[in-house]
Order: C-alpha cells, then sequence, then structure tokens
C-alpha cells in the first residue's frame, strides 16, 4: 500500500475573505451551517481542517459539529481534488468486468490511494458507484472524459495524455 501523502494546505487570503464574507451573511440564521459548508467547498474545493476551524470559529459552534457535518454528508470532500479527478467506476457491470483491475492499475502507476492527491495536485482518484454507462463496461473517467471497454492494459497509454 503507498504511504499517503500529506498535502499542506494553500488557502489564499482572496479565499479567506470570500468565506469571512460567506460566514458574515449567514451568521445568526438557523441552520447556518450546510450552506456555509457548501459555500466553502466551492471556494476551497475541499474542506481541510484549516476551513473548518474558521467556520465553526466564525459561526460559533463546535468544531466537532462542523467535522461532524463534514463527514456525513457524501457532498463534502476533506481530501483535495486534483487537476484531473479520476473516478473508476465499482459498480456491478463494471466490477465483474474487471474495474478493480483498472482501479489497482491506476493506484500503481500514480502512487495514489482511493480518496487520495498526488503531491503535485495534478490527479486524485474516486472509487465511484454506477455513473449510467454499463454498456460500456468497466468504464472510468477522467474529468468530463469517459473510457468504456477497456483493460488494465489500456490504462498507461490513457493516463500518458494527462501526464504531460
Amino acid at each position: 500500500m503507498a504511504k499517503e501523502a500529506v498535502i499542506p494546505f494553500k488557502g489564499t487570503a482572496q479565499q479567506e475573505e470570500q468565506l469571512k464574507s460567506v460566514i458574515a451573511q449567514h451568521k445568526g440564521q438557523e441552520g447556518a451551517l450546510i450552506p456555509v459548508l457548501h459555500q466553502a467547498q466551492e471556494i476551497y474545493g475541499y474542506l481541510p481542517i484549516e476551513v473548518q476551524t474558521m467556520i465553526a470559529d466564525g459561526l460559533e459552534v463546535p468544531l466537532a459539529e462542523v467535522y461532524g457535518v463534514v463527514t456525513f454528508y457524501t457532498q463534502f470532500s476533506l481530501n483535495p481534488k486534483g487537476e484531473y479527478k479520476i473516478g473508476v467506476c465499482l459498480g456491478t457491470a463494471c466490477y465483474v468486468k474487471g474495474s478493480g483491475d483498472i482501479l489497482e492499475k491506476i493506484k500503481e502507476i500514480l502512487n495514489l490511494e482511493v480518496d487520495g492527491c498526488t503531491p503535485d495536485g495534478k490527479f486524485s482518484l474516486e472509487a465511484t458507484r454506477c455513473i449510467g454507462a454499463c454498456g460500456l463496461a468497466p468504464v472510468f473517467t477522467i474529468n468530463e472524459d469517459v473510457y468504456g471497454r477497456i483493460t488494465a492494459d489500456d490504462v498507461p497509454g490513457i493516463l500518458a495524455k494527462y501526464q504531460g
């Protein structure tokens, strides 16, 4: 298993000002946490502990409550996303046709674990459920590009297009 790289938080002053503005707009409102988290994720792309702490302090709610909401709802991410977001479908049709092997090949080539991001921020990897392309099984995506009816042997050539 590859050692997971820790990517340092790289928030900018501009992003922090945007977040403070969002918090100020919602402060004191009932149910403000979820809308603030959504907007914070739009600003930063994910919700690292530094952002969660700013939200907790700004809304005057416990950090544990913020973390609890972030980890409960699947639309929130604790991990940064890469420039190229790879999603490997592990739905039934894809899995029985070899998507597990494709996932392993991607992990091997990029030295990346599921839900991880490469240290250069270029690639992130997710294991997804059915994406509705069962007729093309097995399928994986890189951003909006869909690759279907492939094998693990096809993966290096596909990734090479994005590595340059």
